[in-house]
Parts: structure tokens; C-alpha cells; sequence
């Protein structure tokens, strides 16, 4: 049984696609065994409370520093010993020192097909905010094992978006949500809980 921990910094929608994706058993051989916050009060954590699942608040204004941060929210995941950690949203950069322990076992989701509106900057609204100032026909959401890099991990899976006429960035983002990231992130976590993928030469690639 794959052991998930689930990072989110507000509402967790994803977080809840992926909880009713367990339930519906559209993800087997998974289970989430904590959500963490950065942010006290968010809807993720009741959300985690409501399934009976430990939810806990780490927030950088409680440290002194954010080196001392990094070294704490590292050793508060390592104790939940999980063999994957999913970024549902998550609004912290991941310290050097998580990646190097857990490589290739932190997922993340973004809200646009990487590598157009992606990196430094580009994060939750801002995302489609860009995309309609841009003009683009086409946008969705990507699955992306993560590495040092800021979204430049292997793609794990990616879903296309048509951008309408008259989309404001909310009315986009609920569209990308629900038809791309919902799908996404339950599917490459249950992939990867049943031995289906494998990541070989900085490419994710099916395995046969």
C-alpha cells in the first residue's frame, strides 16, 4: 500500500479529487496518510479531518528562518514515512534537502502544459491570468515529478484545455481544474502506486 502525504496551502480540491478517487476505487493500492499545511485554518485540513486523516500545520512564520523552516517541514514529512508526496497546491518551494531524500517520489500538479506558463512566478490565478493576456488557444494541466528545478521535473502526464471566449481567469481555472487537473493527479497516483511507470533518463516512461 502506497503511502501518500498530500501538501496544500488552501482550499484542496485536489486534495478531494484524490480522496473521492480512493473511495470510488479509481486509485488502489493507496492511501493518504497526511495532509500538511503551511497556512492554520485552510478547507484542506478540515477536508483531511472529515476523512479521519492527520492534518498538520507547518507555517515558515513559526521559524526563525527559512533554512530552519526547510529542516522542519523535511523531518515533519520523513515522519510520516511516505512513499510518495503529492504537491496539491502546495505554495512552499520544496527545500533542496526533500528533494535529494525523495527523488522522483514528490508529485506535483500545475495548472498549464509545461513548458509554456510555467516557473518563477506562475502559480495558482497568475497562471491563467497570463494565458488569456497571451492569447493561447490551448492550456490545461501537467503532472511533473519534481526536482530541483521549479516545474522542470519529468512530465508524468498532461491533459489539453480549450480556452473559450469571454474565460476570466476564475471561469478558466475551474474549467482546467475540473476537466484536467482532477483527472490527472488521481491517475498518476494510482499509477504509480501499481508499478506502472518508471522514470529512465530524466523521461517518465509506461512500463509494458
Amino acid at each position: 500500500m502506497l503511502r501518500v502525504v498530500v501538501c496544500v496551502s488552501g482550499g484542496g480540491t485536489n486534495l478531494q479529487a484524490i480522496l473521492d478517487a480512493i473511495d470510488a476505487g479509481k486509485v488502489t493500492n493507496a492511501q493518504v496518510v497526511a495532509v500538511i499545511s503551511n497556512n492554520p485554518g485552510v478547507k484542506a485540513l478540515t477536508r483531511a479531518e472529515n476523512h479521519g486523516i492527520p492534518g498538520i500545520c507547518i507555517s515558515p512564520k513559526d521559524y526563525e528562518s527559512r533554512a530552519v523552516y526547510n529542516q522542519a517541514l523535511t523531518d515533519i514529512i520523513s515522519e510520516q514515512d511516505p512513499d510518495l508526496i503529492v504537491l496539491a497546491g502546495f505554495l512552499v518551494k520544496i527545500p533542496e534537502q526533500m528533494v535529494a531524500k525523495f527523488s522522483n517520489r514528490i508529485v506535483n500538479i500545475h495548472p498549464s502544459l509545461i513548458p509554456a506558463f510555467c516557473g518563477v512566478g506562475y502559480y495558482g490565478l497568475k497562471v491563467h491570468e497570463k494565458v488569456l493576456e497571451r492569447g493561447a488557444k490551448i492550456t490545461g494541466a501537467t503532472v511533473h515529478f519534481v526536482n530541483e528545478g521549479m516545474d522542470e521535473g519529468p512530465i508524468i502526464a498532461q491533459k489539453a484545455v480549450a480556452v473559450e471566449d469571454g474565460d476570466t481567469p476564475e471561469v478558466l481555472q475551474r474549467r482546467v481544474m475540473e476537466q484536467a487537473e482532477w483527472i490527472l493527479l488521481p491517475g498518476a497516483i494510482d499509477d504509480i502506486a501499481n508499478g506502472r511507470i518508471e522514470v529512465v533518463d530524466n523521461k517518465v516512461r509506461r512500463i509494458k
